[in-house]
């Protein structure tokens, strides 16, 4: 199968396409003919091994120490069922399929095929594509997590700070669907975007700083690790709390010992969550934002392009070519007959 190799750190020409041997599931495992995969921040960050001061030295020891421990990229993947082991209860040969690989490092979906667990993979929603499929896991789940973590309730005042990224533009969805009065914050070229997936206020923040408007809010998630809980405290209600993607080790756990105004991190494991994301996408409630899609011999261009910072959403990695019409990439979300309404 052809798969894209990263064998050392550095720039984005270290990705090679290679032929590799395609893997054999075992009894718990389902082989996926993957259709499409996805470029994050995530991936970029350890393809070139560029990480915050503080954790080069950890992030080097959980990826490899002197080349990447595993060298196919890719963390989040919508494909088909090839095959499925003995033991495998949930799925069947032919069923469509998306998921995420929990590892923290590269996980092999940039590829032709790959083999999971069951309990990493769910059907996929019947009105994406499988590139718009493909981008819901990562971004979904942690906006979805963290916006959990939060206690999020109806009513309340969040703001979303990174909020035309991948897991800005889920949390926005995500914050509105659980009834919050949504603020969102991301650059001038931005502003329509967000507001369309349903903010209520959009703060352009090349004009404007949301910590000097005298607005406070129940909860500030920054998704894109470009703030911090000493600067957004002053924003925060007297028991508000500051949802981060990072790993604000220290602060966490300053906060849960002193103070009323709390940093909350983390994402959990739990493939529920990933019917729960598809219930909401097939009822209409959420979309899968992308902003540009590449074939897999191009992969490199799409690190170029995702290290710029500037991507809206999602970069998507068209692998299997699907000649379908209807799996043809398209950021319209039409209602489906299976649609049901997702309880919270």
């Amino acid at each position: 199968m052809k798969a894209m190799v990263c064998t050392k750190y550095g720039p984005p020409e270290v990705l090679q396409l290679r032929e590799v041997e395609t893997p054999t599931p075992k009894d718990n495992e389902v082989l996926i003919r993957i259709h499409a995969t996805t470029v994050t921040s995530g991936d970029v960050r350890i393809r070139s091994s560029t990480y915050a001061a503080w954790f080069w030295l950890p992030g080097r020891i959980m990826y490899g120490l002197t080349r990447p421990r595993k060298t196919i990229p890719g963390n989040e993947l919508a494909g088909e069922i090839e095959t499925a082991g003995k033991d495998v209860t949930r799925f069947k040969e032919g069923d469509q399929v998306y998921g995420i690989i929990w590892d923290t490092s590269f996980g092999g979906a940039n590829a032709e095929y790959i083999c999971l667990a069951e309990n990493e993979v769910a059907i996929k929603p019947v009105n994406m594509t499988y590139e718009e499929a493909a981008a819901v896991p990562i971004g979904g789940l942690t906006a979805l997590v963290l916006l959990r973590k939060g206690n999020i309730q109806s009513g309340q005042k969040v703001l979303i700070f990174g909020a035309s990224g991948s897991v800005g533009t889920f949390a926005v969805q995500l914050a509105k669907y659980f009834g919050a009065e949504v603020t969102g914050v991301c650059s001038t070229t931005n502003i329509e975007m967000v507001n369309s997936l349903g903010a209520d206020k959009v703060v352009d923040y090349t004009k404007e700083d949301f910590t000097k408007g005298g607005q406070t809010y129940d909860i500030i998630f920054d998704t894109v690790m470009k703030t911090s809980f000493s600067r957004c405290k002053s924003s925060l209600k007297q028991k508000g709390l500051y949802l981060t993607v990072d790993w604000p080790l220290l602060e966490a756990l300053w906060t849960s010992i002193v103070g009323r105004k709390k940093v909350v991190f983390g994402i959990a494991k739990r493939i529920e969550d990933l019917t729960f994301l598809r219930e909401l996408v097939e009822a209409g409630k959420i979309r899968a934002v992308i902003d540009r899609c590449y074939p897999l011999e191009q992969i490199a261009e799409a690190h170029r392009y995702v290290e710029k910072g500037h991507k809206k959403g999602n970069v998507a990695i068209t692998v299997n070519t699907i000649t379908n019409p209807e799996n043809t990439l398209s950021l319209r979300l039409e209602t489906s007959s299976r649609s049901r309404k997702p309880s919270k």
